[in-house]
């Protein structure tokens, strides 16, 4: 299956935390004065305070502002949306609980609470980690990414399953790139009514998308050196009839 790999580490939950933090574009939020949804609102400072700009007429503001016992509390979620078209294409929610006040033209959270939940499970994020952690270097380009390999490369996709082990390939009807970070490629393997994923790690960490070109190109290389496998071999015969 071509040369094993020595790079196996996986994003942190503080990292990813920070990750679904730079790459969405959209936020609920919920406190006393209601439920809001916005928009391309959001920035995170460096101190992990997650700053929003609010239309002026927003009840939230309104609560901040005129809260009578200081500071109320609100919870901040956000949906990490793979870009690509496929199932369950909710990979992670973050949620954000803390404290809001008036700030500027917008309010700023003071987190006190931070959970991940990824398909593997929730997870409480430890607070002095998520103000320490760094979104991935690759996050905000990731939709760019992934499109780009799933409509002009499908061929290069399919490829890549021969890095897969033939059990997780078992009654595949579709291959799709589902995620991409420093450490590897994740890879959504759709069957008839199933799905699975499976992660190709890269040789080294990508910082720059000139390096996770260079690290799928080793992973092509890899690729070419394995066997095509069975089930995908089976997949491309029914297409081609």
């Amino acid at each position: 299956m071509g040369d094993s790999h020595t790079w196996t580490a996986v994003p942190g939950a503080a990292d990813q935390a920070r990750s679904v933090l730079a790459a969405a574009w959209s936020c609920a939020v919920t406190a006393d004065g209601g439920r809001e949804e916005l928009v391309g609102a959001h920035t995170v400072g460096e101190d992990g305070r997650v700053h929003l700009q609010v239309p002026e007429d927003s009840a939230l503001l309104r609560a901040a502002i005129f809260a009578p016992r200081g500071e109320p509390s609100a919870v901040l979620e956000f949906a990490d949306v793979a870009p690509v078209p496929l199932r369950n294409r909710i990979r992670a929610r973050l949620w954000i609980a803390g404290w809001f006040a008036a700030e500027g033209e917008g309010l700023a959270l003071r987190p006190t609470r931070v959970v991940l939940r990824r398909p593997s499970g929730a997870e409480l994020v430890d607070l002095d980690e998520f103000t320490a952690a760094a979104p991935d270097p690759l996050a905000v380009a990731e939709a760019q990414l992934l499109t780009h390999l799933a409509d002009a490369h499908p061929d290069a996709v399919e490829r890549l399953t021969r890095l897969v082990e033939p059990d997780s390939l078992h009654g595949a009807v579709r291959v799709r790139p589902l995620a991409v970070d420093r450490h590897g490629l994740t890879l959504r393997i759709e069957r008839a009514r199933a799905h699975g994923d499976v992660r190709l790690p890269f040789h080294a960490p990508a910082d720059t998308v000139a390096q996770l070109t260079e690290r799928v190109h080793v992973l092509l290389g890899q690729a070419a050196a394995a066997a095509c496998p069975r089930a995908l071999q089976r997949q491309r015969a029914d297409r081609d009839r």
